[in-house]
């Protein structure tokens, strides 16, 4: 299990970043005192740790995935917000599609995670 990622996030960013990953069903948890400065994110175990920087760094192509539940009602409520959601190709027979975090970051949705072959 994948237990958490952190993101580089300019500061006035970080409530719109929060937003965007509580659309996606992630629901805000404490951090431990020493790490008050993050805004810390969870759901079903796995956690978005959101790093306040002045010079926010995002890899180009670099991203994270996140099944998405209620995938088109999920796409619906981002669009909604003002998050601009990129249909992608399916694969392994789910839907897939990008969302973009503030300051860059990549995220894919997916209607379902891939199944293991056999």
């Amino acid at each position: 299990m994948l237990h958490h990622v952190g993101i580089e996030i300019a500061p006035a960013e970080i409530e719109r970043a929060a937003e965007l990953f509580e659309l996606l069903g992630f629901e805000r948890v404490e951090p431990p005192p020493g790490l008050a400065r993050y805004t810390w994110l969870e759901r079903g175990g796995s956690q978005v740790h959101l790093m306040p920087s002045e010079a926010p760094v995002a890899a180009p192509e670099g991203h994270f995935a996140v099944v998405a539940p209620e995938f088109e009602a999920t796409i619906g409520r981002l669009q909604k917000a003002g998050f601009e959601v990129e249909p992608r190709g399916a694969h392994w027979g789910a839907a897939r599609a990008t969302v973009h975090a503030p300051n860059g970051h990549r995220i894919e949705l997916m209607a379902a995670p891939p199944s293991r072959p056999g």
